[in-house]
């Protein structure tokens, strides 16, 4: 039986979820702006569409706009978010402050997903994009360290599912592998925009051995995984929470898999699943009914990410604050899912094995040995004013 004590030592406190190294694979970098910084840019760069000059109003209202239920409704708060970025600096401000924000939220490794072909509208070139936005994730590493945080960031380049330039930005993906960029995504509505659509995309960055993720199961269901899979091959699923449409779980607590479940699970392949983001588009109604809990139990390549920090009000700390409360997850559980994580990255075998080794479990095993100490020092406190 456990006892209080064990259950108040392996129940991470807020703070020591933040210090705790995390690793964040879905990230959208239009979708994690300062409010004061979207107010500062629509200002330089005269955008005069947004709803609320004042920051703090402005972050309201991109939460509350996105807290509809609908990803067709949350996905049109990125229109003020994307107009503010079509200038060479303030791709670079963003990026850097995308940075310097999760490195002081303790993500020791992230990939930041962004669609190039968002931000020609000031006259930039896609490659001068990648270029600004790779300038500012270096920058924002830089600034970090000397806040005595560090971070390693990557960029995925994202390809919009409703238009028809997948290949050239899957193209532009590979140009910049060994220079920032980590891999390839596809987003956007998911209905009437099947992953197959992009298949020559897919295709070419299969021949030429390169990463794709692809948004799939998130407001669709399991005939979008199925697509990501089985024909276009994406190494992650971003998402990809619908899997629990192919899973049965019976009154007395058995668990039947369908055949799409259990090859994700055997295969291992990587489920980017976002908690907040999902109960704000309607794939879940709540933290403690959301599927991580079964698909964490099952051993599913589960991982927790933020997706849109601005929109959902969020950060890596406040989704395990939620998931410790709703499962009660401990710093072994944070461990598993960031460690998860880093398997999944689409950085080279080696470099993600120092990461695991040399930050994430030495990270943990600190954060629990604090905890092991402040115990000793109670316990031995109790023992003294009793003699």
């Amino acid at each position: 039986m456990t006892s209080q004590t064990d259950r108040m030592g392996t129940s991470p406190s807020s703070d020591q979820i933040r210090r705790a190294p995390k690793v964040l694979l879905h990230d959208h970098l239009d979708g994690g702006l300062r409010p004061g910084t979207v107010v500062d840019l629509a200002r330089e760069t005269g955008y005069s569409q947004l709803p609320e000059t004042d920051p703090d109003k402005l972050g309201v209202w991109f939460r509350e706009a996105a807290d509809s239920g609908s990803l067709e409704r949350y996905l049109e708060t990125f229109s003020h978010t994307v107009g503010v970025m079509q200038t060479r600096d303030a791709l670079v401000r963003v990026a850097a402050e995308c940075a310097e924000d999760l490195a002081e939220d303790g993500v020791v490794y992230a990939e930041v997903r962004y669609a190039p072909e968002q931000h020609l509208e000031g006259g930039l070139s896609l490659e001068e994009v990648v270029e600004a936005v790779n300038e500012g994730f270096r920058e924002g590493e830089r600034l970090a360290r000397a806040n005595g945080h560090r971070i390693r960031v990557g960029a995925l380049l994202t390809a919009m599912r409703h238009a028809a330039r997948a290949l050239e930005i899957a193209e532009l993906a590979n140009r910049y592998r060994d220079l920032g960029v980590v891999g390839f995504d596809i987003a956007g509505a998911e209905a009437g925009y099947p992953p197959t659509r992009h298949l020559d995309a897919f295709e070419y960055l299969k021949r030429e051995n390169n990463h794709f993720t692809i948004h799939a199961g998130e407001a669709f269901g399991l005939p979008s995984i199925w697509q990501a899979l089985q024909w276009c091959g994406a190494d992650r699923l971003g998402h990809g929470v619908r899997i629990i449409d192919d899973i049965q779980l019976h009154e007395d607590g058995s668990v039947k898999l369908g055949r799409l479940a259990s090859y994700v699970r055997d295969k291992r392949i990587p489920l980017e699943l976002c908690p907040s983001s999902n109960l704000q588009t309607g794939a879940a109604s709540s933290y403690a009914e959301h599927p991580i809990g079964l698909l964490r139990r099952l051993h599913f390549r589960a991982t927790v990410n933020t997706d849109n920090r601005l929109m959902s009000g969020t950060s890596m700390t406040r989704e395990f604050e939620h998931l410790v409360e709703a499962f009660g997850y401990t710093l072994d559980d944070m461990q598993w899912f960031s460690v998860n994580a880093m398997k999944s990255a689409f950085i080279p075998f080696d470099e993600r094995l120092a990461m695991i080794n040399d930050v994430i479990k030495p990270g943990y095993a600190e954060l629990k040995s604090e905890w092991l100490f402040q115990q000793t020092a109670s316990t031995s406190g109790s023992v003294e004013t009793e003699g």
